[in-house]
């Protein structure tokens, strides 16, 4: 799939998404694996799960699971345990078990405390258990178990053919819970189940995010806020207006007070999800940095007021962060627990700002030396992020606007709102390098219901508005309450040029964790591009090939099926009987989607080319350079790894090397297919951490010496070998990884051959940019190299990543 590890969530009760993510959240989107499904039920249930407890912002101390009872009678928890396990199991990882006493009243509650933190400022209410658990603020599972045993299942379809697990909840990215997992949790916020406490066995519908609001078998608790937040009781406005709670910092100067009757006209309401509504103040200040708009979170509860409402609104001023802080995400300044009245409706509403060619700053962020941004001054004539910022919460307005990033399934789409930077010829916007994020950038979503599907190039056309909200994945947005229409730009997938019959061809496609289950359509347009768009290479690099089974964690590693079903497409599709070599990884050693197996494949044209077969080649046997007996240089085993057991591989794809002989005049022909280890843990370009950490590049940068000592051997044994180094590196052509890997002149990345513009084979956050490179030897004269756009600029697509080719004689 995706080699970011693009997101399994959006953002508060947002929504699901089943792939992983770029300079931070840099990332391939990760599909997520077979859900539990357990039987509903009718008595006890988890009802509440808080991790945050003690972290930064959290006025309670512990973290805390709450059970409920939906029953009639009282339910005994004699025997019984809630146990939690992080929300990416490894083959290590353990259960963590809280033994409960006593019962859980009928129609009521039980309260478990679990670990403390070293922050908050209230206990929670006398609990009914406690253990010692820290939990995560935002990914995790928790389950009630009819046992004290730890539980040994690390997989959802495992935990679901657990007969002790009675109720089961993963929040945040959890890979094992029931359905889609709960979104909504954070330092600041619980996940909690509905009223009544249905049970339908999907967390992401049973649970959205919430004030935490821990009750025990007394009913003692409710909201623990030691300042219970009062009811409107007069008409006056309060003291502090909208612009005094945001403050020109990121951070509101009433972080964690509770403020009253505080005035505005509701903009926007949001009734799914992260539900709630936008309030902006009709008198704003003469300051610049302090924004006039605030986001009223309502938590499972739809908002009863509607856009143009007057109100005064009393809460609890917050910081949520979405994806939890630790993700490196910039906060949301929020009212929380709110209670409002409303004194007119059918009000005019503040008129939106617009947003042109020259409203955002070309400057991007403040820089802070790899520190938070969170304290600065607000300068929103000086960086984008700030003028943002500035505007939180408030209406905002863009005409016709190009698409710069392809609609996704969550009706979500990118456009730019300075038309001439960085613009590809097919209407992108390329990423030139870290110091250049393209400031006009912008991600427009729905809040109408209506559904946009546009391509790269197309057009937004006429007037799109809405208040200005923040993403972990994304960053700023407009949440659009006026849809503008879709007007096409005209761009087609590219079809790369036949090589002659003197030339060999050789290809790099990443086709997206593909497995036997995906449907036959995915597989037909996937051979489709082999055969039509790069023109039936000679041999073809695959990326993200999984095993047999899939996602299913069952031990299978083998992937001949998979290979099959492919290669039989590609016949189907008019393209050539291609052979195959792999090598099968250790079962769960190679990372990727967990149970995937995912592996390099190389697929090859026996008319065209033969591949030079030396045995002994394994998951864990490394390939040496030897000598021929003359002067040439041969592999010692083919097809082989590169150093498998080192520890730059770790949890990470092994580099797959095979000799191939070009039938027309035996020219040898060595070729490396590589797919270095994802972005996943890079902190997001607009986040609040400037210049972004990039975690991720270290490991990165040792597999790339591993690959570069590699070609560097075969060529000191042989300086005219012909060597193709390809594949997706998950990283930029200016990154360190592709520095040390081109480095002492060993090999040449073609990205760079291009005109800068047309140097992407990617787009993410609205930016065109490349993961995937092929990179050749000094022997190799004069290849003719394309990177051919068939996925990345569409919204239909049948990968994430545009394949790449290159011919030479």
């Amino acid at each position: 799939m995706s080699s970011r590890i693009p997101p399994a969530l959006r953002g508060r009760g947002a929504k699901a998404i089943l792939i992983a993510l770029p300079i931070g959240l840099a990332g391939s989107l990760v599909a997520l694996p077979f859900t539990a499904q357990a039987a509903p039920s009718s008595d006890a249930v988890v009802s509440e799960v808080y991790g945050g407890g003690g972290n930064s912002g959290a006025s309670l101390t512990h973290d805390f699971i709450e059970l409920g009872n939906a029953g009639t009678a009282s339910f005994d928890l004699s025997g019984w345990s809630v146990q939690y396990l992080s929300g990416s199991p490894t083959t290590s990882t353990k259960w963590q078990v809280t033994p409960l006493t006593g019962a859980i009243p009928a129609g009521g509650t039980y309260l478990v405390a679990e670990a403390k933190g070293s922050g908050g400022d209230t206990a929670l209410p006398t609990p009914d258990a406690t253990g010692t658990i820290s939990m995560s603020a935002t990914t995790g599972t928790v389950a009630l178990v009819h046992s004290t045993t730890a539980l040994t299942c690390l997989t959802a379809a495992d935990c679901a053919a657990d007969g002790t697990i009675k109720d089961l909840v993963g929040y945040g990215t959890a890979v094992v819970r029931e359905g889609n997992p709960a979104t909504g949790a954070g330092n600041t916020t619980s996940v909690s189940r509905g009223a009544g406490l249905i049970d339908t066995d999907d967390n992401s519908v049973d649970f959205t995010g919430s004030d935490p609001s821990p009750r025990n078998s007394a009913a003692d608790g409710g909201n623990p806020s030691p300042t219970p937040t009062p009811s409107p009781t007069e008409t006056a406005p309060g003291d502090l207006r909208i612009h005094d709670i945001q403050g020109t910092t990121r951070i509101s100067p009433q972080n964690g007070k509770t403020v009253t009757n505080v005035p505005g006209v509701v903009t926007g309401v949001r009734s799914t999800g992260s539900k709630g509504y936008w309030i902006q103040d009709a008198e704003p200040d003469d300051n610049s940095a302090t924004s006039e708009g605030v986001f009223v979170f309502t938590g499972s509860a739809t908002p009863q007021v509607k856009v143009g409402d007057s109100v005064l609104v009393s809460g609890k001023v917050s910081e949520y962060y979405p994806g939890g802080q630790s993700s490196g995400s910039q906060s949301v300044t929020e009212l929380t627990g709110p209670k409002a009245v409303v004194l007119s409706s059918g009000n005019a509403l503040p008129q939106p700002e617009v947003i042109d060619a020259s409203t955002l700053p070309d400057a991007y962020a403040p820089q802070a030396q790899g520190g938070s941004i969170e304290s600065l001054e607000l300068q929103p004539d000086t960086y984008a992020l700030d003028w943002l910022e500035a505007h939180e919460g408030m209406l905002v307005q863009i005409g016709d606007s190009r698409v710069v990033g392809a609609t996704n399934a969550y009706n979500e789409t990118w456009i730019t709102t300075k038309p001439e930077q960085n613009a590809t010829p097919r209407g992108g916007t390329v990423l030139t390098g870290y110091d250049n994020a393209n400031s006009g950038r912008l991600l427009v979503t729905s809040l109408t219901g209506d559904k946009l599907k546009a391509d790269v190039g197309d057009m937004l056309t006429g007037t799109t508005a809405g208040p200005v909200d923040y993403s972990n994945y994304g960053g700023y947005n407009i949440q659009a309450t006026t849809l503008g229409t879709v007007t096409s730009g005209g761009i087609t997938p590219q079809v790369a040029q036949k090589g002659k019959s003197n030339e060999v061809s050789v290809a790099t496609y990443n086709v997206e964790n593909l497995a036997p289950a995906d449907s036959q359509s995915k597989f037909d347009r996937l051979a489709q591009g082999v055969v039509k768009n790069l023109a039936t290479p000679d041999i073809v690099s695959l990326e993200e090939i999984q095993d047999n089974s899939g996602a299913t964690d069952d031990g299978t590693v083998a992937a001949d099926r998979t290979i099959a079903k492919f290669t039989d497409a590609i016949k189907a599709a008019g393209g050539p009987a291609y052979e195959w070599r792999s090598i099968d990884p250790v079962n769960d050693a190679d990372g990727g989607q967990p149970g995937g197996n995912i592996r390099i494949v190389f697929l090859f044209n026996p008319q065209r080319v033969s591949f030079v077969d030396r045995p002994g080649g394994d998951s864990t046997t490394a390939v040496q350079a030897v000598t021929d007996g003359g002067k040439g240089v041969k592999l010692s085993v083919s097809p082989g790894r590169i150093n498998p057991t080192s520890g730059a591989w770790n949890s990470s794809r092994k580099p797959l090397v095979g000799e191939f002989v070009f039938r027309q005049n035996g020219q040898q022909i060595f070729v490396i297919g590589n797919h270095f280890n994802s972005k996943g843990g890079d902190r997001p370009v607009h986040g609040a951490l400037q210049p972004p950490t990039l975690g991720s590049e270290t490991q990165r940068t040792n597999q790339a010496k591993e690959v570069n000592a590699f070609v560097s051997s075969l060529l000191a044994k042989d300086s005219k070998a012909e060597i193709v180094v390809l594949g997706d590196l998950n990283d930029y052509q200016y990154s360190k990884p592709l520095t040390t890997l081109t480095s002492g002149g060993v090999l040449t990345d073609l990205i760079n051959t291009l005109p800068v513009n047309e140097r992407y084979s990617y787009v993410y956050d609205g930016n065109s940019q490349t993961l995937d490179h092929i990179l050749v030897s000094p022997a190799i004269k004069k290849p003719v190299y394309e990177v051919v756009h068939i996925n990345s600029e569409f919204s239909d697509q049948a990968s994430d990543h545009d394949p790449q080719v290159v011919r030479f004689k």
